[in-house]
This record gives structure tokens, sequence and C-alpha cells, in this order.
């Protein structure tokens, strides 16, 4: 099925490094217990396919337990620390598709052991977590294409407009989690696709990887208007 869907699918992205993220990270707050979100990965591997499919070099940073396709190359991490790693080690990729839910706070002193119920209610200090989008950004080469997610619950083109400004992204795909069949653990999506220069693209409640071909058709158009030639 995977070779079947590389030949059917255009190879307007053979050649380029892509790097994906997926999934929710967590933080612990001891061995057993940790501060995470809902997202599944879902929507991270289906880009990661897309990508693949496209004729990219695809590497995948992933928090879920989920497959990917042959061709894709996953690197497993839990934290937002991991992930952050994991990503500035890779940050010469052609294109990153920033598509995980990194915690934006984490536990400041993990306990080293279980905390115990009889021993009360613990005091949780939280710290925040590196911003990788803004790291990524810092050091952008020319040519790159950045792509930021907003999972937002209110106010979303407010939101994402502002956030796809303040990141320096070129484009940000938004989604109101809170809207029947969208965002985290749902097989479909709803979103909307913002670049940098005013554009919007509104895409109704669909399956997850037509969402990422709608992406990567907006990644592929970016990258023409840079001039990067198509094979």
């Amino acid at each position: 099925m995977a070779a079947i869907g590389r030949v059917l699918s255009p190879n307007d992205l053979e050649g380029v490094r892509v790097l994906v993220t997926a999934g929710g990270t967590r933080e612990p707050i001891d061995p057993v217990r940790f501060v995470g979100n809902r997202s599944s990965g879902k929507q991270g591997h289906a880009l990661a396919d897309e990508a693949a499919a496209r004729g990219a070099q695809v590497v995948l940073v992933t928090t879920a337990n989920r497959p990917a396709g042959p061709t894709v190359e996953i690197v497993r991490v839990e934290t937002a620390a991991e992930m952050e790693a994991a990503v500035l080690a890779r940050r010469d990729a052609d294109v990153v598709v920033m598509a995980a839910a990194v915690a934006d706070f984490r536990p400041k002193a993990p306990a080293d052991e279980k905390l115990k119920k009889a021993e009360g209610v613990p005091e949780l200090v939280l710290e925040p977590t590196a911003d990788i989008l803004a790291a990524l950004a810092e050091h952008k080469r020319p040519g790159q294409v950045l792509v930021g997610f907003a999972a937002e619950t209110e106010r979303v083109r407010e939101q994402a407009r502002a956030k796809l400004r303040g990141k320096g992204l070129d484009l940000l795909v938004a989604n109101d989690v809170s809207a029947p069949g969208a965002g985290f653990e749902h097989d479909t999506n709803r979103v909307v696709v913002l670049d940098a220069t005013g554009n919007e693209q509104d895409v109704p409640l669909t399956d997850k990887r037509e969402v990422a071909r709608i992406v990567f058709d907006a990644v592929v158009a970016h990258r023409k208007g840079q001039g990067h030639n198509s094979p």
C-alpha cells in the first residue's frame, strides 16, 4: 500500500529533507506520573507519511507509539527536553513541520520515588520548557520552510496569526480542538492554513491524511515562491 501511495502521489518533494514532530510530550512528576496532553500523534504521523509518499527524506520525531511508512526514519522521545534535543540536532532540514503538542511547562523538581497519597497533596512547582519553534526560527537558514501548528479553543484565527508573526514562521496550521470531530485523538480534523503574506485556506472536516496533503501542497507552493525548482 505504501508503494502504491508513492506511485500515485506527486513527486514534488523528491530529495527534500523533511523533519516532522508528532504526539504530546510527557513531563514527569515522579517515576509513574506525568503532566501531559491529549495529542495522539495521528496528524503528525499522517504528515510524515504524506511527505515520504511525495519523495521526501523524512525524519519523524515522535512521542506516539504509532507506525509510520517504511521509508520514514523514526526518532522516539518522551519529554519536551528530549524533543528539543532531537529537533535541534536535525535543524538543517529543508522543511520542518512542528505538529507535536509540546508541553509549555514541566515540574521543576520531579520526585525520584513515587509520591505516596498518605503523605498528603504534594506542592507541584512548574517551570517553562524551551520554545523549540523560537529556537528554530533564530537559526533559520535561507530557503528553509518552518511550519507550526496551533491548537486553540477560542479566537482561532486571531491567535494563530499572532503566533505566525511572533514565531517568525512561514506557514501555520490552526484548529479549534473543542470542535466536534477535530483535533486530539480524532481521525479527522478541520483546520485553517495561514501563511506569512496574509493568505488563509480553510480546510473543512476531513481525514488527517487529506489535511497533510493540503499542508504539503502549501509547503510546495511556498518553496516555488522562494525559487526552489520542482523535480
